[in-house]
């Protein structure tokens, strides 16, 4: 069915983009944690990817990509990793605040619309 189609590739994109973010903060914190954080990533990207996470998920990926190439320039390669580290979790900050500001948004003009047709059968 359509609907399993879309929750698989949610919990697939979940596992790239959380998978990917574990392996960035292994990075950062080294040692032997690196795959420590990425099995945990991996689990946080079923789990957000199971229960429809797609917004989320695509703002930490943009916020990666934007925090590595604004690494990349203003730092050199060798700090790709820590932009773009940073920037999914900046990325997934405003990924959860945009999205709480949209769901607050829609249930204004939902009650609004709901206002407006029970005062029009007075």
């Amino acid at each position: 069915m359509w609907w399993q189609e879309k929750k698989v590739f949610d919990i697939a994109l979940g596992i790239t983009v959380m998978g990917t973010v574990g392996a960035l903060i292994g990075m950062t914190v080294g040692g032997g944690l690196m795959p420590v954080a990425i099995v945990v990533g991996i689990v946080l990207g079923i789990v957000i990817g199971f229960l429809g996470g797609r917004r989320f998920l695509v703002s930490i990926l943009i916020g990666a990509v934007l925090g590595g190439a604004l690494a990349w320039v203003l730092a050199g390669v060798d700090r790709i990793w820590v932009g773009a580290g940073a920037g999914a979790a900046m990325g997934g900050f405003l990924g959860v605040q945009i999205s709480m500001l949209l769901d607050v948004r829609a249930a204004r003009k939902t009650a609004s619309e709901q206002g407006e047709t029970s005062t029009s059968y007075r």
